[in-house]
């Protein structure tokens, strides 16, 4: 079949999701949106979204956006230092981190924080103190951490380095979520075993990805959250297009295909999963 002759692609609304369910991952601050990020927001609520975790990446990206959430209570917050900015991790801006969560109640978690060895120019040991550096702040904080961890393929040396610095930390046991897990069931396991929750991203449902659909038939309901980290990583049938919340559906979809669930069943309980994990009151 040519491209011209292509069915269209399914559109969000029509999986028919009720009110309830939650993106626990967005970048909707990104110039990304700027053009129509209203709109966006109405249409995840017309689609189901009851509520989006909106991640600043950095203490300057939260002075400087969080004025477009101001109408909008359905959205709340986290904050913290991505591995690639490590460089920019210092006593000043953990000062500001540290103001902003102690007067912002909408900022529910410390993240996205962890390794990312997929680029070679981001040295592992500045990540590390970086990682360290947030971890403690999260617990002085008496939040979660959201985890971010990145390999190269076919390699787990960032998922072994955080579990052991994880463990150093004494996280094992403690609330934590494992942003935009993509490992296969022995990772998940891993996980599983420390007590943490695991956020599940759109790849799960690429053709090629069968060893995370397999992870997530083996992952209890009650462990799992789903999220878009748009404008990036849109499911099918919108890969390659920008990423939004209200697309989140799908990924809930192939959740419950997998593990042999209707879409609402997965779709309410995530949803659930992730009011209880960032101790989010009902909207």
């Amino acid at each position: 079949m040519s491209k011209k002759n292509k069915p269209p692609r399914p559109e969000p609304e029509t999986l028919a999701l009720p009110l309830g369910g939650v993106d626990s991952h967005a970048h909707l601050d990104l110039e990304d949106f700027d053009a129509d990020r209203e709109a966006v927001l109405a249409r995840a609520r017309a689609c189901g979204v009851a509520r989006v975790g909106n991640v600043f990446l950095g203490p300057a990206a939260y002075l400087k956006n969080r004025h477009y959430f101001d109408a909008h209570p359905e959205i709340f917050f986290l904050l913290g230092i991505h591995p690639g900015n490590a460089d920019q991790c210092t006593p000043e801006t953990l000062s500001a981190m540290r103001r902003a969560f102690e007067s912002d109640p909408r900022l529910k978690a410390v993240g996205e924080i962890g390794l990312d060895y997929y680029w070679e120019d981001h040295p592992h040991a500045l990540q590390e103190e970086t990682f360290r550096a947030q971890l403690a702040l999260a617990r002085e904080l008496g939040l979660p951490p959201v985890v971010h961890c990145r390999d190269k393929t076919d390699s787990q040396a960032a998922f072994d380095d955080c579990l052991r610095m994880l463990e150093a930390e004494g996280a094992a046991g403690r609330k934590l979520l494992w942003h935009c897990f993509g490992g296969d069931a022995a990772q998940a396991s891993a996980l599983l075993e420390r007590g943490w929750h695991l956020s599940i991203p759109g790849p799960v449902s690429y053709a090629r990805n069968e060893s995370l659909r397999q992870a997530v038939a083996a992952i209890p309901l009650e462990r799992l959250l789903i999220e878009t980290d748009c404008p990036y990583l849109s499911a099918e049938p919108w890969r390659g297009k920008r990423n939004h919340p209200a697309l989140v559906g799908f990924t809930a979809a192939c959740v419950a295909e997998v593990k042999g669930l209707t879409p609402a069943r997965v779709w309410t309980a995530t949803g659930a999963n992730a009011r209880a994990f960032f101790n989010l009151e009902e909207s």
